[in-house]
């Protein structure tokens, strides 16, 4: 139950995100987008007259230290709603933690689906929104050859056998699945690079995430892979991923995703504008900013019409409802939790940027659990 307030008494809010550690190069991004809109939110006068705090703590990349600190937040600080978590094994630290104390986490990452919590509302992509769409342009456009390298971890295993099963079904191989620790090195990447030549896929599907996403792209280019016949495809590479491996290594490689900063329309850029203001022009918005920045927008919302941060009580109002968000409007589906997106593939390029060379036509609902499909990439 949360704390009595006063008059003016700020809306205490948890977020945790690393900025630390190895998964700091995209989680920080994550930090940034709740900042922002926590800022924009409070220098238009709060929620009804009140500014909302942020009690920021750092996990330093350690899954178990998310679990401690949703902990002292709810515990210690009188927290009951919180913004945070990029690797699934973060959230599910967190998990039996907001869900035995009845919090309510805002989850702003892609992941891999087959997951409800009352206790959690999902703004990330969910596979429907992403996999099945990036699998049939794959197929459709390069082979139907895969070779999976992954973080060894909960999302990347678990999302690859949501992909494998689309490849198999649809008349694909996976002619390879190697997984490395989430601290691996560029060494560790060499002899994946040496299996890819030997078995020569006609796409490399990674599931890497944080730094190593770096030392993977750069392996490749190491070894004289070339882009334009044998891309790496990913659904984790965003443009925080491209700025640190360098432009003219990611150039040419594909990652599906709901947003990408150089999506058209006014919402878009003045949000990057804002983001950039803040920042510095030489920084880019990504998925999980966008996803970490509307996700507070669409909780003041909420607030604002409840007056209250009782789980019970705000959760209600948060589904169903609809954001005008940079991507596009989305919205908080109703029967799930999780938020209907749009769907876009992107391409990058020498700027760090991605060129959206397929995206859906409306937000597309999530559908976490893949119920409305069967084994093929026809939906329905």
């Amino acid at each position: 139950m949360p704390r009595a307030r006063s008059t003016g008494e700020p809306w205490r809010v948890g977020v945790l995100f690393s900025r630390t550690g190895f998964m700091k190069v995209i989680e920080d991004t994550q930090l940034r987008g709740t900042l922002t809109a926590i800022d924009e939110i409070n220098s238009a006068g709060g929620i009804n007259g009140r500014p909302i705090e942020p009690i920021v703590y750092d996990p330093g990349s350690e899954s178990s230290a998310f679990g401690r600190y949703a902990k002292k937040l709810m515990v210690e600080d009188g927290v009951t709603t919180m913004f945070g978590c990029y690797t699934s094994s973060s959230r599910k630290a967190v998990l039996p933690v907001i869900e035995r104390l009845n919090g309510l986490l805002w989850y702003p990452t892609l992941y891999e689906g087959f997951e409800f919590s009352p206790n959690v509302i999902y703004t990330g992509a969910a596979p429907n929104q992403n996999s099945v769409e990036l699998c049939r342009f794959l197929m459709e456009s390069y082979g139907t050859r895969f070779f999976f390298v992954g973080s060894d971890y909960v999302y990347p295993r678990a999302s690859n056998r949501i992909m494998r099963e689309l490849v198999r079904n649809n008349g694909g191989e996976v002619v390879g699945e190697q997984y490395l620790s989430l601290r691996a090195k560029d060494r560790d990447f060499l002899p994946v690079m040496r299996e890819i030549g030997r078995v020569s896929p006609d796409v490399v599907f990674s599931t890497v995430v944080g730094d190593s996403t770096t030392y993977l792209y750069q392996a490749y280019a190491d070894s004289g892979f070339n882009s334009k016949v044998m891309p790496i495809a990913s659904l984790t590479t965003t443009e925080a991923e491209i700025g640190a491996m360098g432009p003219d290594v990611g150039e040419g490689h594909f990652t599906a995703a709901p947003y990408f900063e150089g999506i058209s329309g006014a919402r878009n850029s003045s949000f990057v504008e804002l983001y950039k203001k803040r920042y510095g022009q030489d920084q880019h918005t990504n998925m999980c900013v966008e996803a970490s920045y509307f996700q507070v927008h669409v909780f003041a919302r909420a607030l604002e019409q409840v007056d209250t941060l009782e789980t019970e009580t705000l959760r209600p109002v948060v589904l169903g409802s609809e954001y005008d968000a940079p991507q596009g409007k989305i919205s908080i589906n109703l029967s799930c939790a999780h938020t209907d997106l749009w769907t876009r593939i992107g391409k990058a390029n020498r700027q760090g940027k991605f060129e959206v060379i397929r995206e859906s036509s409306s937000r597309v609902d999530a559908d976490p659990y893949l119920i409305g499909y069967g084994r093929s990439l026809v939906y329905g």
